[in-house]
């Protein structure tokens, strides 16, 4: 039965990522049609065709590899300098150059010459390649707050699930009393297990988080805590005493390997999945991009661990950088999770949301031949001209974003090996989540 799942998951992370995929692909057709530029071909995946149909003047179609998708629009980049769009030069670069250039102009059809897609003014150009990734980030969002706002979120509450016999300092990582250890607060105040604090102080608790921030700010003080327990309300003093404790990120969450001196009480939270509130979810959606963005940033400095986790015997850290085959394990391992399903498919959406995030800036990234680069190309067409006409000078015409091709092909090249790296992580030393 394990297996079953286990294969389930994966087959319906496939169908997930191609829907991404899909949409993704449905907001660049959709602003280049409605701006005019024809497309002959949508695509979702590479390789050899499985499934097509022609509607109109576009041919829809499902290619054999799930790992990306395509709209082919008419004149991607303008003609060269003398007005010819034919490879000519035996030079490499220039090659790669008028490679490109030909190939946006291969279905010219008579009529399309109003239809080309760098004849269209820059912000059009900029809402075409932008529409992808947005439509990404729109799916993602709402994904995301949905699940927060239907299912919930793994929450660290007010209600007590274990109180602590003494005080241990958080960098000494152990869990079991020594001779000289004082007692903790919380044990000395008669807190005990499915108490819940209501309030700190005579001030009425809102949730962990502020609870948190209400202990640690209060060491060396005589406090009463205000308990629900048995249905009944009852109030306990404690002396909160200073200790080294682990550093919090602001969220009720830990920083790995950071300790501060704050004031210390001595019980474990119950930690239950509890819906959130629209602006809750939001603030989350937001903590999501702004982890997104500096996963992003950290990626290169990774790329030791990866390799030694792949071909050495280093370990597959948790946030390693997972590829499409990893991801699609870890929804098989989702779906196997002895866990009640609707906490099975909460997760899974989770993961579909956070492909999507990372689908969205990893696009945005100023380079070709991701849709971020023709953004930048088409900003800096703009700049160029509103410049010239503020000088007064000559229209300097459309940017040649066909000359980055050379640069293009470099990072692809980087994209392509570390895409392998990454696949061959996934296969001998999986990211797993359980």
């Amino acid at each position: 039965m394990t297996t079953l799942m286990t294969i389930l998951g994966i087959v319906v992370f496939v169908l997930g990522l191609l829907i991404s995929i899909a949409w993704h692909e449905l907001g660049h057709l959709s602003f280049a049609k409605l701006f005019g530029v024809r497309v002959p071909q949508y695509m979702v995946g590479f390789g050899p065709t499985i499934w097509s149909r022609r509607k109109g003047e576009t041919e829809y179609g499902v290619k054999a590899i799930p790992l990306g998708g395509y709209i082919r629009m008419i004149g991607m980049f303008p003609p060269g300098p003398d007005g010819r769009i034919e490879a000519r030069s035996t030079s490499p670069f220039r090659g790669m150059i008028e490679d490109a250039r030909a190939a946006a102009f291969e279905e010219l059809q008579p009529g399309d010459e109003k239809r080309l897609f760098y004849t269209r003014k820059p912000w059009k150009r900029v809402v075409v390649m932008f529409a992808g990734p947005f439509a990404n980030l729109v799916l993602a969002v709402v994904v995301f707050v949905g699940v927060m706002m239907t299912f919930g979120a793994s929450t660290q509450t007010t209600q007590v699930s274990a109180v602590s016999d003494c005080v241990i300092q958080a960098s000494e990582n152990r869990t079991t009393c020594e001779k000289g250890d004082p007692a903790a607060p919380a044990k000395a105040a008669g807190l005990k297990a499915e108490d819940r604090i209501v309030a700190f102080q005579g001030e009425p608790v809102k949730d962990w988080s502020s609870l948190q921030a209400d202990i640690r700010e209060n060491g060396g003080e005589r406090v009463t805590l205000t308990v629900e327990r048995d249905g009944e309300e009852l109030d306990l003093t404690a002396t909160l005493i200073e200790n080294q404790v682990a550093k919090t990120d602001g969220d009720g969450g830990y920083v790995k390997d950071q300790y501060v001196t704050a004031g210390f009480l001595g019980f474990t939270p119950v930690t239950d999945v509890v819906p959130q509130s629209f602006p809750q979810s939001v603030e989350r959606m937001g903590d999501m991009i702004e982890n997104g963005v500096e996963s992003l940033i950290a990626l290169p400095g990774k790329v030791p661990a990866l390799w030694d986790a792949a071909f050495g015997d280093g370990p597959r850290e948790a946030d390693s950088p997972m590829g499409v085959v990893g991801a699609a394990r870890v929804g098989g391992e989702i779906a196997a999770m002895d866990i009640p399903p609707t906490q099975r498919l909460a997760t899974f959406l989770m993961l579909v949301a956070g492909f999507n995030l990372s689908l969205f800036l990893f696009n945005m990234l100023p380079l070709l031949p991701l849709d971020g680069g023709h953004i930048a190309g088409a900003v800096w067409e703009s700049i160029r001209r509103n410049l010239a006409k503020v000088l007064r000078r000559p229209d300097p015409g459309p940017f040649d974003v066909a000359k980055l091709m050379p640069v293009a092909y470099v990072v692809a090249s980087v994209f392509v090996c570390f895409t392998i790296l990454v696949l061959i992580a996934d296969v001998v030393n999986p990211v797993r989540i359980s």
